[in-house]
């Protein structure tokens, strides 16, 4: 008899074909709609393994899952996990690394030009029938090659982006990480800061951390005071790593020139939310991997770790806290 596995949310034929290739598969088919709580709690007593996407997962949860020998989330991220949890209740737990660097790459990248030639607040400035004939200099933005990059969390995403960066735009690097990287220093001629140096010297601030409580508010009031009155600060990690209040006020008091987000505090936006007021920042929905050709290798990448865990393998994308 074949395992039973639940999938809380869509998922290409492909991947669903494959999957049913090894077990007895349920699909949460509701593309705009969260797994009830009950419908989860119940799915995941009766499962053996379950594919999840942002949905938290604790220890009063896994203590009913007496079945449950893995949960593979479809994202780099885990910290919807209490791997704490996990460890104590004996459940595998993967997620997906690599196979979405370039593309959240590619979005920062987008993030760094929209918020410094403002094309995003330009771009509403046209729909509204405001563009004038003359030129208007209140709408000039800044230049993005040959300025000075800072990026936070010099990770896999982090080395992409400064790829980019200096090959692309000619930029200085400079970073700030937990162990330094001869690598990325060689490769790129970057340069390891202390954290309030890198925010004092760097144009634009790109945040790559992963969400811990050591990072939770790590860009709040005071590194805002530090950072130049023209700078551009781009948060592709997770929402709570910068302070939203403190962020705010930066940008309606002009401390800095310009944000562009894709990762905030809750999760849609509240329709009522202040950084929806302002015209100096650039906001997308979560989208870092979200592309059609992405999507499809990070739910196949979360499929296999299902299928190794359940026939008895290690999972190649074993959560690290997970190996220690």
């Amino acid at each position: 008899m074949k395992p039973y596995v639940f999938v809380g949310h869509p998922i290409e034929r492909e991947t669903r074909d494959y999957l049913e290739q090894h077990f007895e598969l349920a699909v949460w088919n509701e593309p705009n709609k969260k797994v009830p709580a009950e419908r989860l709690r119940d799915e995941l007593q009766r499962a053996e393994g379950a594919m999840l996407t942002s949905t938290r997962v604790d220890a009063q949860l896994l203590a009913d899952a007496k079945k449950l020998k893995v949960v593979s989330t479809v994202s780099v991220g885990y910290d919807a996990f209490d791997i704490d949890a996990f460890q104590e209740y004996g459940v595998l737990a993967t997620h997906t690394p690599y196979v979405l660097d370039e593309t959240v790459a590619d979005l920062v990248l987008g993030l760094m030009i929209s918020s410094s030639r403002r094309i995003a607040e330009l771009h509403e400035y046209i729909k509204k029938g405001e563009w004038q004939p003359e030129p208007d200099s209140t709408f000039f933005g800044q230049d993005l090659h040959h300025r000075t990059l800072g990026i936070i969390g010099m990770g896999r995403i982090g080395e992409k982006v400064v790829r980019r960066a200096r090959l692309g735009f000619e930029m200085d690097v400079v970073y700030h990480n937990r162990r330094r990287q001869p690598e990325v220093e060689q490769n790129y001629e970057a340069r390891y800061m202390e954290l309030d140096d890198l925010l004092q010297h760097a144009d634009i601030v790109v945040v790559m951390v992963p969400l811990t409580e050591e990072t939770t508010g790590l860009i709040s009031t005071r590194e805002f005071g530090l950072m130049k009155p023209t700078s551009v600060l781009v948060n592709a990690a997770r929402g709570p790593v910068v302070d939203e209040g403190a962020l705010v006020t930066a940008l309606r008091e002009k401390q800095i020139f310009a944000a562009g987000l894709d990762v905030f505090d809750q999760e849609p936006l509240p329709a009522d939310h202040p950084l929806l007021l302002l015209d100096n920042v650039t906001l997308t929905p979560h989208i870092g991997s979200s592309t059609h050709e992405t999507t499809r290798e990070m739910e196949m990448c979360a499929a296999k770790n299902l299928v190794q865990a359940l026939q008895g393998d290690t999972p190649q994308d074993l959560i690290k806290e997970l190996k220690d």
